[in-house]
């Protein structure tokens, strides 16, 4: 049970920090780190995605 909350928990941070990271891009610039910031919220976005992804599946054990 702990593990669905958990990954639920990880798929909601990953959403938030991507829209957090466009969000602020688009009210400052950021010049020349624009791709870099780009590279590393897809990047950690993505790795909360799949692992609350992996956390929430519901395999049933025989």
């Amino acid at each position: 049970m702990w593990k669905e909350k958990l990954g639920n928990y990880l798929i909601d941070v990953s959403k938030y920090f991507l829209t957090g990271v466009f969000i602020t891009s688009l009210i400052k610039d950021l010049e020349d780190v624009r791709w870099l910031i780009y590279l590393l919220s897809a990047s950690i976005a993505a790795f909360l995605l799949i692992l609350g992804l992996i956390l929430t599946n519901k395999q049933e054990v025989k």
